[in-house]
């Protein structure tokens, strides 16, 4: 027990040291603003958590970055840096939407099931292009992600105007959002079995990313192949040596990263806005993950912890607007957040660098 305090306490400190002094960094610039960071960080609190109905907005901003910080979280393990979330997740929202409306007629306790795997299959597929020219003919994952997330863009707007559009499947006026997915198709709002979440648009989405940080935290360290993943991400060429296959395990994890950003938008359709819009940019919640991940140490306990932090920040910055508080603050914070985990992967890197450069030197 004592081990595995240790190891959890060896875990959460640079984190929570982050937090902290991102924090008080922040303060400085609150009282730039000529505003008592008191007041900024009690309105953050009050606009968060005040109530039942702010917790329960909170945790549906939390939702997608659970997944989306999954998602990095996961191809981070297998030594992949995937920054394709955006494209993943808008493909799997498209799936979704189109599932939806061909299989309307199916009923809800087997159409949302459908829906949901096929938000899950459409990351997939967005992630393993990425996999497979990465584990077949070398091309670095991130450049390949970063083109298909600006092609997933297009295509989403393609068929928002297109074959998805209301014009074109029910005959009504051009609209700049493709058809509402049934109301059977629809996820449970936590208001409708649970009354003290008043307001709220919270839905059972959040339960599905719970479960899937479960599902992965018992794939990567309970299963031979999460084994066979961390090892490759470890060490490529001793797991190569040792019989595993490395363009198979690139390809798989790149496939689950991708499914996981992919029921991200499965979520956010079936559950919150039952469409996908004509967008003029990237969602965010891939880039999001990124922090997400890294803040919650690519663990995927760690992962639901960041991502409340940062749900938190989200909801509580309307608050801080409403006192005076620019909501460029809370941005701040979690760039320096960000800056202090990075710091400490770096000096690790480099304290790493020197004593191998060491033991060569004694040799």
């Amino acid at each position: 027990m004592q081990k595995k305090l240790k190891y959890l306490f060896e875990n959460i400190k640079y984190p929570l040291l982050a937090i902290v002094l991102a924090f008080l960094i922040g303060s400085i610039f609150v009282i730039l603003t000529e505003n008592s960071p008191i007041v900024a960080y009690s309105a953050l609190i009050e606009g968060s958590l005040g109530n039942i109905p702010k917790l329960g907005e909170t945790l549906l901003k939390t939702t997608p970055l659970i997944l989306t910080g999954l998602s990095v979280a996961f191809a981070f393990r297998a030594g992949l840096f995937n920054i394709g979330g955006e494209g993943q997740y808008l493909a799997g929202a498209i799936s979704t939407v189109t599932a939806a409306w061909v299989l309307q007629d199916l009923p809800g306790f087997i159409l949302v099931p459908i829906i949901l795997l096929a938000g899950a299959l459409g990351g997939a597929l967005w992630g393993s292009v990425p996999g497979v020219l990465k584990a077949k003919l070398g091309v670095h994952e991130v450049i390949v992600t970063i083109m298909l997330n600006y092609i997933a863009l297009a295509m989403t707007n393609f068929l928002v105007r297109t074959a998805l559009n209301p014009s074109t499947l029910t005959g009504s006026e051009q609209k700049a959002y493709t058809v509402l997915i049934p109301e059977h198709a629809r996820l449970l709002k936590f208001n409708t079995f649970m009354p003290v979440f008043g307001y709220s648009f919270l839905h059972v989405g959040l339960l599905i990313a719970i479960a899937c940080a479960i599902g992965i935290w018992f794939l990567l360290f309970k299963t031979s192949v999460g084994y066979e993943i961390r090892s490759v991400g470890h060490n490529p060429y001793a797991s190569e040596y040792g019989g595993i296959s490395i363009s198979r395990n690139i390809i798989l994890s790149m496939m689950i990263s991708g499914a996981l950003a992919g029921i991200a938008g499965a979520t956010t359709v079936a559950g919150l806005t039952y469409k996908v819009d004509q967008a003029s940019g990237l969602p965010g919640y891939g880039f999001n993950g990124i922090a997400v991940a890294l803040v919650g140490k690519n663990h995927p306990l760690g992962v639901l912890a960041s991502a409340f932090l940062f749900g938190v920040m989200s909801n509580g910055a309307r608050k801080m607007q409403f006192e005076g508080i620019p909501k460029e603050v809370v941005g701040i914070i979690q760039g320096i957040i960000i800056i202090f985990i990075a710091g400490e992967a770096m000096l690790k890197f480099m304290t790493t660098r020197k004593k191998k450069a060491d033991k060569k030197e004694v040799a």
